[in-house]
Order: C-alpha cells, then sequence, then structure tokens
C-alpha cells in the first residue's frame, strides 16, 4: 500500500510461534530458608501472538522504522519447593501467570539489498507492554494466595530475519530477543512473594511473515 508523501507497506503476522521465559532474580541459598523455601524455579513456557507490521522507508533502502502492536498470550510458571510439608498443596507448590498483553514495538531495521529472492535484516528497539489480565490493583487473597504483576513494562529487543519474493507474495522468518528493562513485580509479602527480589520477563519470539 502507497501512501503519498510516505511510502509505507502493512503485512499481516498470519502466523507466530512463541517461547516466552520468565525469571526472577538469582537467590542466594541461604535467603529462601528465611522464608521457609528450599528452592524456586522458574520455567519456560511456550506463548504465542498476532499483530500487524507497519514499515516506514527512512530515506535509503537499507534503513527502516517498524512499528508491530500485536495481541499476545503468555504464561509464566514458579515452582516452588518448601521446608515444611505442611506447604505442599497444589496452590503453594505452582503459581502459573498468565498474560494477556497489547504490545508497541518500536525497531530499527537494517536490511540488505535484495539479491535475486532473498534479503535479510537486523532489528533493534524497544517496546510497551500493557497486562490486561494484570492483577495489580486487585485484593489478595491470603489463604490462596497469588503473584501481583505490574500492569505496564518496558523491554528492549534486538533480532534478526530473512525475506524470500514469491511471485504473488513475500515470505519472512523473523527470530527475537526480548528483555524487560524494569522490576515487574509487586512485593506484598505473602508466602509465595516473600521468597521473590525482583522479577524480569525475557523471551525468544520466531514469526513467521507474509506480505501481499
Amino acid at each position: 500500500m502507497h501512501v503519498r508523501l510516505v511510502d509505507m507497506k502493512f503485512l499481516l503476522v498470519f502466523c507466530s510461534l512463541v517461547s516466552f521465559c520468565a525469571f526472577s532474580q538469582k537467590e542466594k541459598p541461604q535467603n529462601y530458608e528465611a522464608f521457609g523455601v528450599k528452592s524456586l524455579v522458574s520455567e519456560s513456557t511456550p506463548g504465542g501472538q498476532l499483530g500487524i507490521v507497519t514499515t516506514l522507508k527512512l530515506g535509503t533502502p537499507v534503513a527502516r522504522l517498524r512499528f508491530i502492536p500485536t495481541l499476545s498470550f503468555q504464561e509464566r510458571v514458579l515452582k516452588y519447593q518448601f521446608v515444611d510439608d505442611s506447604y505442599t498443596g497444589d496452590s503453594l507448590n505452582v503459581e502459573r501467570i498468565s498474560s494477556t498483553s497489547l504490545d508497541f514495538p518500536l525497531m530499527f531495521q537494517f536490511r540488505t539489498l535484495r539479491l535475486n529472492n532473498f534479503a535479510a535484516y537486523v532489528l533493534i528497539g524497544g517496546q510497551y507492554s500493557i497486562d490486561l489480565q494484570s492483577q495489580q490493583e486487585a485484593s489478595q487473597n491470603f489463604v490462596n494466595p497469588f503473584i501481583k504483576m505490574k500492569k505496564f513494562d518496558f523491554q528492549g529487543q534486538i533480532g534478526g530475519g530473512v525475506e524470500f519474493f514469491a511471485e504473488y507474495f513475500k515470505f519472512g522468518m523473523e527470530l527475537k530477543y526480548s528483555h524487560g528493562l524494569r522490576n515487574s513485580f509487586i512485593q506484598d509479602n505473602t508466602p509465595v512473594s516473600n521468597p521473590i527480589d525482583q522479577f524480569y520477563s525475557k523471551g525468544w519470539w520466531f514469526s513467521l511473515i507474509f506480505e501481499g
């Protein structure tokens, strides 16, 4: 799609496979013991996203600006091992933090010139996220406590990809790494939150991109 004065192309992320891994800051084992916890492990879990990529040329064929509003589905899984057997209930052994986020990444794309039907590029930029499932303002349930995360987050991102040109469409594959820039954890002094000091999000995103 061409617009006067500004050459912009719109393409739909038709299918994305996402591997998402959240983690909390590593603690020394003796700090865990103070809260009756032997170990706390954050597990990698899959997720997904769907969005639209808007590309703006920056006066040269090798530099572009990309804005990619997306809807993301993610889950963080925390596994606790408590010292006291009285804390062996499922609610305290595993904590699942589900997120449905609106993400707004703004990336600089540096692209090679097209060689026959192939081109490659690298990306660098940042992302602002709004967690639509955040329980930041929810009242804590101290009988069955849950982890509270902040509603808004910022991440730095870097990645790269390749593009293949067919007769009627362009197909791309992209791999991107994202790392949180702020502590998104809310400490409210429950058995599941006390062992945690800080919590940052990080993940690898693999996307398949189709452009007509």
